[in-house]
């Protein structure tokens, strides 16, 4: 099996999830939950409850944690692909006019521009 850039290709059901996802954790309201979250976990432990309810809260904070790093590497593999994409481009733009040919390279360059539109 191969696994392939999450910016390859067509966006599919886990791209898009992965971006209302990344859009959600990025909001104030999520920030406000993490808070809470946090402050619920060291009241249950100053409240001295029992080691399920500590138990409970701690597991909740680890998938969140594990959420947002999922998240995190998806929309860094995201931005990277996009950079390289625009690298690629300006480098074939500029050997097309350094040779003075005219290409799909300039058009390739402005689509590569607005490709986080994309993605």
């Amino acid at each position: 099996m191969t696994f392939s850039h999450p910016a390859d290709g067509k966006r599919g059901r886990f791209e898009r999830l992965a971006e209302a996802a990344s859009n959600l954790t990025s909001s104030p309201t999520f920030s406000v939950f993490c808070v809470l979250l946090v402050v619920l976990f060291f009241a249950v432990h100053a409240a001295g409850l029992s080691t399920e309810w500590q138990i409970l809260v701690g597991d909740t904070m680890t998938a969140v944690t594990l959420l947002l790093l999922a998240l995190l590497k998806n929309a860094e593999r995201r931005a990277e692909h996009a950079v390289q994409r625009k690298l690629d481009a300006i480098a074939a733009a500029l050997l097309e006019h350094h040779d003075g040919r005219d290409g799909d390279a300039h058009e390739e360059l402005r689509k590569a521009i607005r490709l986080e539109e994309r993605l």
